[in-house]
C-alpha cells in the first residue's frame, strides 16, 4: 500500500507541475538518403520536436509496408535536448522485404503531460532485380549476402540453395517463402565461411514440381579485425552431421573481452556472427527464430542515462539489422498503465526507499516468441523493500529482495499481460507455492555490481548491505496444450535457479488466474517445503533431483520429456545441503537431464496428489558448470547440452562445452554416454545445435 500511495502522489505532482495546455510539435522527420532507394540500403531517420512543457520527449517509429501492414519498429525512447529542440535517437531502417511505397511514421510523446504529436512521410523502395536475372549483393555483415530473384507465381514457394565452389561442404538452403507477385523475392544468405567463394541459385516449388534458376557467384568477406572472435577446439570429433551448425552466445565473467554471437560448423569454423553496433556493449541471444532472426537482450542507454545494462530487447535479422526493439523505460510506463504496482522506474523511488517501495530494472535471461499470434514473453527483474529480518537477514535494516516479473507482449512488443512474483493481484506472493519466506536455497545475494546479477538500484546506507537474489528466474517455456484438463489454452512454465524449482503459471493465453499451479523440484532443507512431484529414482542416484537448473523446456510439442541443464550447485555444495567434497564424479559434475512426468491431481495451492518424475537420461557432462547452459532434444533423437562455464584449474581458464550425445538405450541412461560432439570455446550463456540458421529448435 505505501508504494501505491507513493506512485499516486508522484503522478499527481507531475500533472500539477505542467502547463494546462502543454503542446508537443513535430519540427522535422529527415532521412539520410532521398527516395527512391533500393532494397537493402541503410537509411537513417532523425526526428526533431519541441515541447511547451519541460519534457522529456520520447520518439517511436512505425513502418507501413506497401501492402498496408504497419509494424512498430522502434518503441518510445528519450531524445536529447539542445537549445529547446528535442532530437530522437536515429532510427536505422534497412528494408529487405518487398519493393513499393512505404510510410515512415514518428510518434512523439511527453509521458508527463500525455501530449503527443506525429508525422508521416512516404518513401519509395525500388527492387534490386530489374529484369529476369537474380542479383546478389554484399551486406554490412561480410558473412551474409542479399539475394534477390524475380517474382514468382502466387501459391508457389521459393528458397535459395548455396554451396562452396570448391570444398567438401554440403549444400545449404534457406527456408521456403511464399511467393507474393508482382513483387520480387529477397533472401538473406547466411552460413558461409569467411573469404570463400560460393554458388547460389533460387529454387521455386509449385505443387510437386521444383525448378532451379540461374546460378550466381558470391565471395564472402573476411572477418573484421576490430572484433575479438572466440577460438574453438574440438575435444572429440563429431560423428553425426545431421545437425551441422552450433549457434553460440557468450557471457564472459572475469574478463573485459566481449565476443559476438557466433555460429560454427562442428569443427569450430566460423560461419556467421552478430555483433551489436557498439562492440563495447554486450548482447545475448535468448532464442533463434524460424527464418533466421534472433531475439536478443542488449546493453544500451534508454530512458535512464545512468544505466545501460540489459535495457533493450531487440529482434535482429541475419545481417544484423534491427527488425524491432523495445526498452525498459517504455515497458515501465506500459506496466504502470496496466496497474502493475511494482512496474515503475527505480529512479522514481525516494531515497532512502521506504518499506514497500518497488521498481523494475532490466530484461534478463530469456525472451521467447512461441506464444499464439506471434506474441512474446520476457523476464524482467523487480526490487522490493521488505521489513528488517525478512528472509532471515541479520542486518536489522530493511531488506532489498530481488524478484521477477514475466511480461507478455503483442506483435508490436506492447505489454498486454504480466505476472508479478511479489504482488498477490499479479499472481505472486500470498499463494502458498512461492512465499517470500522461501529464501534462496544457497542464500545468494547481489551487490551494486555483482557479476551474474541484474543492475541493483535500491541499496544504500539505510538498507541491508546486500540484496537477496530470491528467485533468479532463468528460462521460460510456453506450454501450448497441457494434458491435465486444467487449462483451456497455453500456460507458462518457468525455472527458478535459486529455488531449485520449476513452476507452472495458469496463463491460459491471457485468460488464466495467474496463480502458480505446481512446483517441481526437491524438498528445501531449511524450510521443509516440498515440490508437488515425487522422483522415481530408477538408478539409485544419491541426489536424483536437479538443482540451479537452466533452459527448461518440454519437448515433442509439450507432451514430454522435460529437458534441462542440471548445473547441480545445491547437490555439489557442502553439507548439510549437498554432498560436498566427498561426492563421487557423477555427483560433482553438471548433468544433462531429460525426465518424463505425470501431472499432480487436484489443487496444489491447497492439497494435491503428487505427480511423478521419471528419468530418461541423466548424463555426466564431464565438468561442473556453476551457471548458465542449454538443453535440447534434437529431432533425430540425440541430445544437445551446453555445459557453459567450466573452470579448468590446471589451465587457469574457463570454458564452455557444446556436447551432443547419441540416442538413449531402452533403460534410463546415467553417467558417461556416447559423446558425438564435444566442442570447447570460451564460457557461454547458451548454445543451440541446428540443421541450419533458418531452422531453430521449437522449445
Amino acid at each position: 500500500m505505501p508504494n501505491k500511495i507513493f506512485n499516486l502522489l508522484t503522478g499527481l505532482l507531475a500533472v500539477w507541475s505542467v502547463p494546462a495546455f502543454a503542446t508537443v510539435t513535430v519540427v522535422s522527420l529527415t532521412p539520410t538518403h532521398r527516395p527512391p532507394q533500393r532494397i537493402g540500403r541503410s537509411i537513417s531517420w532523425t526526428a526533431t520536436a519541441t515541447d511547451s512543457a519541460t519534457g522529456p520527449l520520447t520518439f517511436q517509429f512505425n513502418v507501413t509496408n506497401p501492402n498496408g501492414l504497419t509494424q512498430l519498429v522502434k518503441n518510445f525512447n528519450v531524445g536529447t535536448l539542445n537549445a529547446g529542440t528535442w532530437t530522437s535517437v536515429p532510427f536505422i531502417w534497412v528494408p529487405t522485404g518487398i519493393e513499393g511505397s512505404y510510410q515512415i511514421q514518428v510518434v512523439i510523446k511527453d509521458f508527463t503531460t500525455g501530449q503527443t504529436a506525429s508525422k508521416t512521410t512516404m518513401f519509395q523502395i525500388d527492387p534490386l532485380v530489374t529484369g529476369s536475372t537474380p542479383v546478389v549483393e554484399a551486406t554490412a555483415n561480410p558473412l551474409v549476402a542479399l539475394f534477390s530473384a524475380p517474382s514468382c507465381a502466387s501459391g508457389s514457394l521459393m528458397r535459395v540453395v548455396f554451396h562452396e565452389q570448391t570444398g567438401g561442404a554440403p549444400e545449404s538452403v534457406t527456408n521456403w517463402v511464399g511467393c507474393h507477385p508482382p513483387n520480387t523475392m529477397t533472401f538473406e544468405i547466411a552460413g558461409m565461411y569467411p573469404s570463400k567463394a560460393y554458388n547460389m541459385f533460387a529454387q521455386t516449388k509449385t505443387g510437386t514440381k521444383t525448378t532451379s534458376g540461374p546460378t550466381l557467384a558470391f565471395t564472402a568477406g573476411a572477418l573484421p579485425t576490430n572484433i575479438a572472435f572466440p577460438t574453438f577446439t574440438v575435444q572429440s570429433t563429431a560423428k553425426d552431421t545431421t545437425y551441422p551448425i552450433v549457434l553460440h552466445t557468450f557471457i564472459t565473467f572475469g574478463t573485459s573481452t566481449v565476443y559476438p554471437d557466433t555460429a560454427t560448423d562442428l569443427a569450430g569454423n566460423i560461419l556467421w556472427y552478430y555483433s551489436a553496433n557498439d562492440v563495447s556493449n554486450s548482447d545475448i541471444i535468448t532464442r533463434p527464430l524460424p527464418g533466421g532472426d534472433n531475439i536478443t537482450i542488449q546493453d544500451d542507454y534508454a530512458w535512464d542515462p545512468t544505466v545501460s545494462s540489459q535495457q533493450f530487447l531487440r529482434q535482429v535479422d541475419l545481417a544484423g539489422n534491427i527488425v524491432r526493439e523495445t526498452n525498459m523505460g517504455v515497458i515501465q510506463q506500459e506496466l504502470l498503465a496496466k496497474g502493475a504496482v511494482d512496474g515503475g522506474p527505480c529512479s522514481a523511488v525516494h531515497s532512502p526507499p521506504p518499506i514497500g517501495a518497488a521498481c523494475t530494472g532490466a530484461f534478463h535471461h530469456d525472451a521467447i516468441q512461441t506464444l499464439p499470434n506471434g506474441w512474446t514473453a520476457a523476464l524482467i527483474d523487480i526490487e522490493r523493500i521488505f521489513p528488517p529480518g525478512t528472509q532471515g537477514d541479520p542486518s536489522g535494516l530493511p531488506v532489498d529482495i530481488i524478484g521477477d516479473m514475466i511480461i507478455v507482449m503483442d506483435t508490436d512488443w506492447r505489454v498486454q499481460w504480466y505476472w508479478d512474483a511479489f504482488d498477490p493481484a499479479g499472481g505472486g506472493n500470498g499463494y502458498p507455492l512461492l512465499p517470500v519466506s522461501s529464501t534462496a536455497v544457497l542464500a545468494e545475494t547481489c551487490g551494486s555490481n555483482t557479476a551474474g546479477c541484474p543492475p541493483v538500484f535500491l541499496l544504500g546506507s539505510t538498507i541491508a548491505p546486500l540484496a537477496h537474489d530470491w528467485l533468479h528466474a532463468n528460462s521460460l517455456y510456453y506450454w501450448p496444450a497441457p494434458q491435465d484438463g486444467n487449462s483451456t489454452g497455453g500456460d507458462i512454465v518457468w525455472s527458478s535457479r535459486h529455488q531449485d524449482w520449476i513452476f507452472r503459471i495458469d496463463y491460459r493465453d491471457g485468460a488464466g488466474t495467474k496463480r502458480l499451479l505446481w512446483r517441481m523440484g526437491p524438498t528445501h532443507t531449511a524450510t521443509g517445503l516440498t515440490g508437488n512431484f515425487t522422483f522415481t529414482n530408477t538408478y539409485g542416484d544419491p541426489w536424483p533431483w536437479f538443482s540451479h537448473q537452466h533452459d527448461v523446456g518440454i519437448q515433442n510439442a509439450g507432451t514430454e520429456p522435460i529437458t534441462l541443464l542440471d548445473n547441480g550447485d545445491t547437490r555439489i555444495s557442502n553439507p548439510p545441503l549437498g554432498l560436498g567434497a566427498g561426492c563421487q564424479p557423477l555427483d560433482c559434475d553438471s548433468r544433462g537431464m531429460a525426465v518424463n512426468f505425470t501431472q499432480p491431481v487436484g489443487n496444489c495451492v491447497t492439497s494435491c496428489t503428487p505427480g511423478t518424475v521419471t528419468p530418461v537420461v541423466s548424463l555426466d557432462l564431464g565438468g561442473y558448470s556453476t551457471a548458465m547452459g542449454s538443453a535440447d532434444l534434437l529431432g533425430n533423437g540425440n541430445y544437445f547440452f551446453e555445459n557453459a562455464i567450466v573452470v579448468d584449474l590446471l589451465a587457469g581458464a574457463t570454458y564452455g562445452y557444446s556436447l551432443e550425445f547419441g540416442p538413449t538405450p531402452p533403460a534410463p541412461q546415467v553417467g558417461p554416454a556416447d559423446v558425438l560432439l564435444n566442442l570447447s570455446a570460451p564460457q557461454h550463456y547458451r548454445g543451440w545445435q541446428l540443421p541450419s540458421l533458418y531452422d531453430p529448435p521449437t522449445t
